[in-house]
């Protein structure tokens, strides 16, 4: 089961779709994107599927929770906020944001996201692989099995290029894929109109 929301920051459109169905594409009001999704983890062969699918069960259990909200502002700031809950206690987990959809196999989700594209892909090289670069949403799981993060930046996603959050089996900027969870992340509407990049930076060759 899933559910999954976006709306315009105006509050003049209001998008939810609930129980087990897919995501929503992100709505946005003039210099402002949220989005907004949560569910409940299941395996890939699940009966019922989920957006949030794992990979390594030992740490992260079926029926654990994900949350992941974004905010953008034109000329601003990005935050993407991440909580968990029913995870391995003391933990610790690598979480970015990815490229692509999740899917049954974890290679499925692509590389990072990455506000300045690595042209030597998979991309490995530490000037493009960092915290600054890219979404890192780390966090090490509580005595409860909860946990949470937050990263900001002064840049946000081009369209169609950040679909998904990945939970690793380490933290950093490698380590085996334990789960991924695919998100509606918005882009600002200067974006979506240029179809490139905002903030001052423009897109990579991949």
């Amino acid at each position: 089961m899933a559910r999954t929301a976006t709306r315009m920051v105006a509050g003049a459109v209001v998008a939810v779709l609930a129980a087990g169905g897919g995501p929503v594409g992100p709505a946005h009001a003039a210099g402002s994107a949220w989005a907004r999704a949560e569910a409940w983890f299941a395996p890939p062969a699940a009966f019922i599927p989920s957006p949030a699918v794992t990979y390594d069960t030992a740490l992260v259990p079926a029926a654990s929770w994900i949350e992941v909200e974004q905010r953008s502002v034109e000329g601003g700031a990005t935050t993407v906020t991440l909580k968990v809950k029913g995870m391995k206690a003391g933990h610790a987990y690598g979480v970015h944001v990815h490229q692509k959809p999740c899917a049954a196999k974890p290679e499925a989700a692509g590389g990072h996201y990455q506000h300045r594209v690595d042209p030597v892909q998979p991309s490995k090289d530490p000037a493009y692989v960092n915290a600054e670069n890219e979404v890192w949403l780390d966090f090490t799981a509580r005595a409860d099995g909860s946990g949470s993060a937050t990263a900001r930046h002064d840049w946000g996603f081009r369209p169609g290029e950040a679909a998904s959050v990945v939970l690793h089996d380490e933290p950093g900027g490698a380590g085996d894929r334990a789960a991924c969870f695919t998100v509606p992340f918005a882009a600002l509407p200067e974006a979506q109109k240029s179809g490139g990049a905002w903030g001052g930076v423009t897109k990579g060759p991949r």
